[in-house]
């Protein structure tokens, strides 16, 4: 059985970190910050991408900066299948 986060890695997919800095409603002049954190695929991000539409139309908080990171934690070339099983000791 495999986690949803494997199958994703498997498919291209890597961990994506956004630092998104956004003002209060009711304090302009402070900046808050959030941590999103999900698997994405690069340089496209549409899992980032429909976090922020659904922040800019649901959430009242104005964004004003977004940092992002992003590391494909396994590449596709270093998966293979073994058929068998291996015993161990």
């Amino acid at each position: 059985m495999t986690t949803r986060a494997f199958e994703l890695q498997l498919k291209g997919y890597g961990l994506t970190t956004a630092e998104i800095h956004y003002r209060l409603p009711d304090h302009p002049s402070f900046l808050q910050l959030y941590i999103w954190q999900e698997y994405d695929l690069a340089p496209t991000f549409p899992e980032l991408k429909g976090f922020l539409d659904f922040w800019c139309k649901d959430i009242e908080g104005p964004l004003h900066s977004v940092r992002i990171v992003h590391q494909r934690l396994i590449e596709p070339r270093e998966w293979r299948a073994v058929d068998g099983i291996i015993s161990i000791h």
